[in-house]
């Protein structure tokens, strides 16, 4: 972290006073703290790591919320709501802080010879790497953890994809190793150190993440079913083996979002293409029971979604609750709720889409237990699962299976998730009833972010031209 924290000051200082480099010894007098643990070891840097890529979860579902319409701004024309250019260097320095720190721990891990260790850096690095990945395309990583280099080279964004399929198939290696000369700390572990099976969980981790990869690729010739069917099989099985972390410095940065609501902020607010997605308003006969899991009901009574780009229905009433909210009740966004990274549930989706050409037998069984896995952990009663299982919207049959309604399952299960904007892509935005934004400033749907202006000022030679956000990136052709 230290040398990640040179490389941003000297950066800084380089752009904004004209410095022409930056001695040794101004930041070694910085870091002259006897306080201080001069080398990390490898428990803190596992704690650290485990902690920033579930809060990197949330910066990133906070970013796509807007887009693929789970959240709306109250007031008209708001930024993420219409497609707006928005500067998201905090989020960027804040994935390559997280992969920083991870590999360190992997530095050290090799020069410890804890395979354990090890495999856990590949996994965390490469699920960072594919949030950047899956946000700009193009991006720095086989230069960028040179000190030596403050200017690393953008990859090609097809290569930082295999960059992170050749991490997780070597965290796969890693840990399906038993003999680690250290093991994993589970107190430092904040994602799996409360399992009785730490280890076997990450190497479950790091299918379900691989399958997630291969299954992105899906509007490609790249494309195997065989292969993603192959990476789910070696990965989770139940719900308690999601991946996911609830160690905060207060609550759950979700639950953080609907209390700032109450208190008049304004965040949170729910859109109308998900509560319509619940409500039976888009699949009329057919009320989610996980509605009332995720939101709470307005002050009318009813549950109703704000119109993304158009804000709130009544102008000037915004401190009403007259619409839905992230709400602090909910499993997904109370004080105490974790933040799933990846979860059975997915997998069951991915599944169904993976089988759906060859066997629509077994795609139409992962559907059902795709819902009956989401339902369990939204804590909806066995009795309304049931129901919803058997209502003829939804238990439609094996021929009248259709990928709409995999995805649209699926839309429900990713809630607040990062992946949730993959698929909304990979699907082109095809969901029941979903249309382009209010006042949206691009004329179809968004499909990338803009780089940020962080790296345009201190690695600006390397930024690839200007993207419009509205470019495909190479799996989303």
């Amino acid at each position: 972290m230290q040398k990640i924290i040179k490389y941003t000051l000297c950066s800084a200082l380089i752009a904004t006073l004209g410095l022409q480099s930056c001695k040794d010894s101004y930041f070694d007098s910085l870091s002259d703290n006897p306080n201080q643990v001069p080398v990390a070891t490898l428990s803190t840097l596992l704690a650290t790591s485990t902690y920033k890529a579930a809060n990197d979860n949330y910066f990133i579902g906070s970013i796509i919320a807007p887009y693929v319409q789970y959240t709306a701004n109250p007031a008209a024309n708001g930024a993420g709501d219409t497609y707006q250019a928005i500067d998201f260097t905090a989020t960027w320095d804040a994935l390559y802080f997280a992969m920083a720190d991870a590999n360190e721990m992997k530095k050290l891990a090799v020069a410890q010879s804890s395979s354990e260790y090890k495999g856990v850096a590949d996994v965390l690095i490469a699920y960072n790497l594919t949030l950047v990945n899956d946000l700009w395309g193009d991006a720095p990583f086989s230069e960028a953890f040179n000190i030596n280099n403050l200017t690393p080279k953008y990859d090609k964004q097809q290569d930082v994809y295999n960059q992170a399929m050749a991490l997780l198939d070597e965290a796969i290696v890693e840990l399906a190793k038993t003999n680690a000369t250290i093991k994993l700390a589970p107190t430092s572990d904040l994602i799996y150190g409360k399992s009785t099976t730490e280890r076997a969980n990450w190497l479950k981790m790091a299918y379900a993440l691989k399958a997630r990869l291969l299954n992105k690729i899906s509007k490609t010739s790249s494309y195997n079913p065989t292969a993603v069917l192959a990476a789910l099989g070696n990965s989770f099985t139940t719900n308690t083996d999601d991946a996911s972390m609830a160690t905060f410095k207060e609550r759950n940065p979700w639950a953080n979002v609907a209390l700032s609501n109450s208190q008049q902020s304004l965040g949170g607010w729910l859109s109308e293409q998900l509560i319509d997605a619940l409500n039976g308003t888009s699949f009329p006969g057919a009320v989610d029971p996980r509605l009332e899991k995720i939101t709470d009901k307005t002050v009318n009574n009813i549950y109703i979604g704000t119109v993304n780009g158009a804000g709130n229905r009544l102008p000037g009433a915004n401190t009403t609750r007259d619409e839905c909210y992230i709400s602090r009740n909910s499993p997904w966004s109370s004080d105490t709720s974790p933040i799933f990274i990846v979860t059975f549930a997915e997998l069951k989706f991915i599944e169904a889409e993976a089988y759906f050409n060859t066997d629509k037998t077994k795609a139409y069984a992962a559907y059902l237990a795709g819902i009956s896995a989401n339902m369990d952990k939204f804590q909806v009663t066995a009795a309304n699962r049931d129901a919803y299982l058997a209502n003829p919207v939804v238990n439609v049959g094996v021929a009248a299976l259709t990928k709409d309604l995999i995805f649209k399952e699926k839309y429900i299960a990713t809630y607040l998730n990062p992946e949730a904007w993959n698929d909304a892509r990979r699907f082109d935005y095809k969901y029941k009833d979903f249309g382009m934004p209010a006042n949206a400033a691009l004329p179809t749907f968004i499909r990338r972010l803009d780089y940020t202006q962080g790296e345009r000022s201190k690695n600006g030679n390397n930024v690839p031209v200007d993207v419009p956000r509205t470019t495909r990136l190479w799996w989303d052709q």
